[in-house]
């Protein structure tokens, strides 16, 4: 087998998710392995991420552009660090981050797992290091579980999004648009960015005639308000996609056998965000922004003209 082949063996087993070979270069690199070498002959040797692109490629002549030092050390040498892989700066720890002389060696527990392969105590040895460290994987779902968004329904269910300024303010139009505009409101469909069913009340929605099997036509989020039967239809924006004539005109014709009144809402993290849609947004529409949430902004004519009181 070749040896990048057995370096992302060795990787896998320490769990790291879906190991690359410029991972497994780099670790035949930081551990001075060839191809004629027996892992039992690895090395702990410090290393700057330009000489572990020379080593590759010259033992293995796979080239590396230098330009590519970030893929190295954010795709690598970080996750690396994270699992007790590797050392950064074993020799001078109080070097800046960003200094030229940054350097990278193997952990002396990372390295007994290395020098274990092909033997009957490998197993044995990733077992000891995963239980001491956990593996890759679960670092990086615990941090996951650590950024998910929490939005408690007001139904009580709690529902977790993942992270990212949209599901942001989905999750600040459940909080706080829907308690001060549609107190009462049950949310009857709410998608994730990673997950577009993340909540749909199919009973409700088949009640009212909201077609079930569209939920990608649908907008981000639907509210009911059962005292006045209105379905408020929230599009809840970051980059693109208003409530605009062209999806205005859509909506109504997916949701044409719907019993409730359809109210239409384009909603906005913050006011330049809404600036650079203002022009494409339909009329007999609504604009809720996150950053002023005690107001609405109505593109409804006449039908609010007056005092404010």
């Amino acid at each position: 087998m070749p040896k990048v082949d057995e370096a992302t063996e060795i990787l896998r087993a320490l769990g790291l998710p879906r190991p690359k070979a410029l991972a497994a270069y780099t670790l035949l690199a930081l551990a001075n392995m060839n191809e004629r070498k027996l892992w039992r002959s690895a090395e702990r040797r410090s290393l700057r991420i330009h000489d572990i692109i020379e080593t590759v490629r010259g033992v293995f002549h796979v080239g590396y552009a230098e330009n590519t030092r970030e893929d190295f050390r954010r795709g690598v040498l970080k996750p690396f660090e994270q699992a007790r892989i590797v050392d950064r700066n074993p020799d001078d720890p109080m070097l800046p981050t960003n200094s030229p002389k940054s350097h990278y060696a193997l952990t002396t527990d990372a390295l007994e797992v290395l020098r274990s392969h092909g033997t009957a105590s490998f197993d044995d040895r990733v077992a000891a290091f995963t239980s001491a460290y956990g593996s890759l994987a679960e670092v990086y779902a615990a941090r996951k579980q650590r950024h998910l968004i929490p939005v408690m329904l007001p139904s009580g269910r709690h529902l977790t999004l993942t992270p990212g300024k949209h599901n942001e303010l989905q999750a600040a139009i459940v909080k706080e648009f829907a308690p001060r505009f549609a107190p009462g409101a049950h949310v009857l469909y709410l998608g994730d960015a990673a997950h577009k069913s993340l909540h749909v009340a199919n009973a409700a929605l088949k009640e009212l005639g909201v077609p079930i099997t569209k939920h990608d036509k649908l907008p981000d989020l639907l509210l009911h308000l059962p005292r006045k039967n209105w379905l408020i239809l929230v599009e809840a924006v970051t980059s693109h996609g208003p409530v605009s004539p062209k999806r205005k005109l859509e909506l109504e014709k997916v949701l044409a056998k719907c019993s409730a009144e359809l109210i239409y809402v384009t909603a906005f993290l913050e006011f330049k965000e809404y600036r650079r849609h203002a022009h494409n947004i339909a009329w007999e529409t609504e604009i809720w922004i996150a950053k002023q949430p005690d107001h609405l902004i109505h593109y409804n004519g006449e039908k609010f003209l007056g005092p404010p009181n």
